[in-house]
């Protein structure tokens, strides 16, 4: 009766474990505590099969291929044994038994035990095993009541096992969707290659957590690495060589490095190469890569078709206001004025402080929301004929004509004010449970005098914004 108890509680506390929603390391962890207090077991290890290596891997450590002890039967002649019965038979110190262990069974076992005793469970999901319970013991009481509650307990883990690898793959595949989808939209905003594809680097890298990203563009003959900004290993040289047209991917020989053209109406444009030193490529990781690479292709495609027809547009996609180029037109025209008719003329640099930790933190589709919402700010507290534009990134640069170095102070300080007190919607990103964030900037004011150039006065800005950030950031500088 106290041994019944026992085992109720037992089953009552690992199904309690189960549940939990901690990490396999943590669940694998308490579950061997349990196999010590209640079963007298040593060590517990939980395995399942790689289809890709054809071989065993460690449930907790999952880049790791399991590398047993047992010494007479290999662990993965195990498994196929225990395959082929659907689950219905265990094995005990090399040799296999019927999970129903009758009373003939139950003497070989104690005539087979040893100091140190092996019991390896099949663990199962919908009659076909998918890994190992592998469980260590010494001098045990190898009770038919012992092996119902291993038994019983390697189907429960099976369940738990398996919603965790489900879980996992749903959430990979999620990724893997909204990566593709991420990609797609940087075009709705920007067409600047310095500016995408660091984005595009970002959000592959984060998918592949297991190879380091590299992206090439392919000019003048040869592939120049873009993103990050070194790559030092001649073998990924050498296989960028062999792409052509017609190239899918190209694998290393040790299938660690792998190449994936980006190519767009026949040309070569690139190339994005997942790099590794440890782990090779699966099957699954070359699928996603080539879908994403095939995405990002078409992405740099259209970014340079628009870039050329832009070249000829004043405005900036994202925000509305003048953009670089209309912005180098627009200074000149006002340098020439200030200086023809001696009148006043200020501009000044904004730049929305750690800017980068916000595309980090809550992703570059919050970044694109908060440098929209600057935008209106901008717009919305300056003059009608002072000229706003947006530089670059998440820099911007007003042009203040018939003004004064202590009115564009002004103007500057009740800028960075507003944006200071403003709460940036980024709904739009669909993050969950952030609907607003808080960002401050880094203002620099100047004036013009008449021995300055258009290049001269806004490089004087921008040396001004240089000191605002430098010197603690959410503030004006004039110079």
């Amino acid at each position: 009766m106290i041994q019944k108890e026992q085992n109720i509680n037992f089953l009552n506390k690992l199904s309690s474990i189960l549940t939990k929603k901690i990490s396999p390391s943590n669940t694998i962890g308490e579950i061997n505590k349990l196999f010590r207090a209640y079963l007298n077991i040593d060590k517990a290890e939980f395995v399942i099969w790689d289809n890709n290596n054809m071989a065993l891997r460690d449930f907790v450590c999952d880049w790791k291929l399991f590398d047993s002890d047992i010494k007479e039967k290999g662990i993965n002649t195990i498994y196929g044994s225990l395959a082929i019965t659907e689950g219905k038979r265990f094995f005990f110190n090399d040799s296999e038994f019927d999970c129903n262990l009758d009373e003939e069974e139950q003497y070989r076992i104690l005539e087979l035990k040893s100091e140190q005793n092996n019991i390896i469970y099949p663990l199962v999901s919908n009659g076909e095993v998918f890994g190992l319970m592998n469980v260590y013991t010494e001098k045990n009481a190898f009770t038919k009541e012992f092996f119902t509650i291993l038994n019983i307990s390697s189907k429960l883990i099976s369940g738990a096992i398996i919603n965790y690898i489900l879980n996992e793959q749903m959430e990979i595949s999620l990724n893997f969707y909204k990566a593709m989808k991420d990609i797609a939209k940087i075009i709705e905003s920007q067409y600047e290659l310095s500016y995408i594809i660091p984005l595009i680097g970002e959000m592959i890298d984060r998918f592949m957590t297991s190879h380091l990203i590299y992206i090439f563009i392919y000019k003048e003959d040869k592939y120049k690495l873009v993103w990050p900004n070194a790559c030092k290993d001649e073998n990924v040289y050498k296989l960028l060589e062999k792409i052509n047209q017609t190239t899918e991917f190209i694998l290393s020989e040790n299938s660690k490095i792998g190449v994936f053209p980006l190519i767009s109406e026949e040309n070569i444009l690139g190339a994005i190469v997942a790099y590794s030193n440890i782990e090779k490529l699966l099957q699954k990781d070359i699928d996603y890569l080539t879908q994403l690479t095939r995405q990002s292709g078409l992405t740099i495609h259209r970014a340079n078709v628009y870039a050329e027809v832009l070249k000829y547009a004043t405005l900036d996609a994202l925000t509305g206001l003048n953009n670089r180029r209309q912005f180098e037109i627009r200074l000149k025209q006002e340098v020439s004025n200030s200086k023809r008719n001696n009148i006043p003329l200020c501009c000044m640099m904004i730049d929305v402080d750690y800017f980068k930790k916000v595309n980090d933190t809550y992703g570059h589709a919050a970044g694109d929301c908060v440098l929209k919402q600057v935008s209106e700010v901008i717009k919305n507290e300056i003059r009608e004929y002072d000229i706003a534009c947006r530089y670059g990134g998440e820099e911007f640069f007003i042009i203040l004509p018939q003004t004064k170095l202590a009115e564009a102070t002004s103007v500057a300080q009740r800028l960075r004010k507003v944006i200071e007190e403003s709460k940036m919607d980024i709904k739009e990103a669909e993050i969950n449970g952030i609907s607003y964030i808080k960002v401050t900037a880094s203002i620099g004011v100047c004036e013009y005098n008449n021995t300055m150039s258009a290049n001269a006065f806004s490089q004087k800005a921008d040396k001004a914004l240089y000191e605002a950030k430098t010197t603690g950031r959410n503030r004006v500088i004039v110079v």
